[in-house]
C-alpha cells in the first residue's frame, strides 16, 4: 500500500504494469489519500485504466473524492466506484440496511451499538458487518452479539458505561469504565479525559430530556426537539428518571471537580480519580450517606 502523498498517478500505474509482468494470480496495488492528486495524475491514471494490466487489481482510495470527480469518473468507464458518504446521524440505519443485504436481521439497538464500539468510519463498520454476517450464519444480531464480537474502532465506544450510570448499576459502570480504558489503546492520561467527556455529553442530554419531561412532553416529542432517534431519546427518558434534579445537577458539579483533577488538580492517578467521581454520581444517595 503507498500514500499519494509520495507516489504519483504515474507511479500507480508504473507498479501495476510491473506488477503484471510477474503472473501467478491476481494482485492488489492500494494508493491512499489520492484527493491530493492533480490533473496529471488523473491523466496518467485514465491512461493506464485505457489498457490496464491483467489479473491486476488497482484500488484507490480517497477520504473526499467525489463520485462526479474526473477520477471517479475515469474509474467508472471500467471498474467500480464505492461512494461511502452516510450522515453520521443516519449511520445506524445504515448498518441495518447492510445487514439485510446480507440476509441478516440486525436490530436497531445491535445496530447503534455497532457504531458506537466501532466508529463512524463506514469502510470500518462494512468490515465488522461482513465478519458478523459471515458468523451468524443468516441468525439475527442482537446486541449481546455485537458487544462479544464486534471489534473496537473508536476511540471511546460508551454506551456500555452511560447505559450502567443510567441505569444506577454500580458494579456493571465501574466494570464498563475499566473495559473502555483497556480497549482504547491510548494512554490513561488521554483515555480518562476522553471519558470524562464522554459522563459530561450524556449527562447533559439526560439533563435535557429531564427538563422536557416536566414540561410534559413524550419521548417521541423531545426526540423530534433534539433530532434525536425517538429510541435512543426514550432510552434517556428512563435514565432521568432514575436520579432527582438535584443528584443530575450535583453530578454536572462533580465532573467538573473531575476535570479539574484530571488536568493536573490532583496527586492521584487520573484512572483512580475518575472511578471515584462515578461511584460518587452513581450510588444512590442513601448510599453515599452510609
Amino acid at each position: 500500500m503507498r500514500s499519494a502523498f509520495d507516489a504519483s498517478g504515474e507511479d500507480a500505474a508504473a507498479a501495476c504494469n510491473a506488477l503484471g509482468l510477474f503472473g501467478g494470480g491476481e494482485r492488489l496495488v492500494i494508493v491512499a489519500d489520492v484527493d491530493r492528486w492533480k490533473a496529471a495524475d488523473v491523466k496518467a491514471i485514465g491512461s493506464y485504466l485505457s489498457s490496464p494490466a491483467p489479473a491486476t487489481v488497482l484500488a484507490l482510495v480517497g477520504e473526499e473524492t467525489k463520485k462526479d470527480s474526473a477520477l471517479a469518473k475515469a474509474c467508472a468507464k471500467v471498474g467500480e466506484v464505492l461512494v461511502y458518504d452516510v450522515a453520521k446521524r443516519r449511520l445506524p440505519e445504515w448498518v441495518a440496511k447492510q445487514f439485510a443485504d446480507r440476509g441478516v436481521a440486525a436490530d436497531p439497538e445491535a445496530c447503534r451499538a455497532l457504531v458506537e464500539i466501532v466508529g463512524e468510519d463506514p469502510e470500518a463498520l462494512a468490515g465488522e458487518i461482513d465478519k458478523l454476517a459471515t458468523w451468524s450464519g443468516g441468525d439475527p444480531i442482537g446486541v449481546s452479539e455485537i458487544a462479544s464480537l464486534a471489534s473496537g474502532c473508536a476511540e471511546i465506544p460508551g454506551y456500555e458505561l452511560t447505559d450502567a450510570w443510567g441505569r444506577r448499576d454500580l458494579r456493571a459502570a465501574l466494570l464498563a469504565c475499566q473495559t473502555l480504558l483497556d480497549r482504547s489503546g491510548d494512554p490513561v492520561s488521554r483515555a480518562v479525559p476522553a471519558l470524562v467527556g464522554l459522563l459530561v455529553g450524556h449527562l447533559g442530554r439526560v439533563r435535557a430530556v429531564q427538563a422536557m419531561a416536566e414540561e410534559s412532553l413524550t419521548a417521541r416529542e423531545a426526540a423530534a426537539r433534539l433530532k434525536r432517534h425517538p429510541f435512543y431519546v426514550e432510552k434517556l427518558y428512563a435514565q432521568a428518571r432514575n436520579y432527582s434534579v438535584d443528584e443530575l445537577r450535583d453530578a454536572v458539579v462533580r465532573l467538573a471537580q473531575l476535570d479539574h483533577a484530571v488536568k493536573g488538580g490532583s496527586r492521584l492517578a487520573v484512572d483512580l480519580e475518575l472511578e471515584r467521581a462515578l461511584v460518587e454520581i452513581t450510588r444512590a444517595g442513601d448510599a453515599i450517606a452510609a
